[in-house]
């Protein structure tokens, strides 16, 4: 996964917790899933939309 252990996974999650605390992870966690549902969104929209108007 990009080139990513798991060893530097871990080490990047617990940064991540350190900086931001246990608090917080619920909220960024659903900002990154809603983030990434929209952009999931937009791109099958705009696939949509180049398959329908071949020129």
């Amino acid at each position: 996964m990009f080139g990513i252990g798991t060893t530097e996974l871990i080490i990047i999650l617990i940064i991540i917790l350190i900086i931001f605390g246990a608090g917080k992870l619920p909220e960024i966690g659903s900002g990154l899933g809603r983030a990434l549902k929209n952009f999931r969104k937009e791109t099958t929209d705009d696939e949509k939309d180049s398959k329908g108007r071949k020129d």
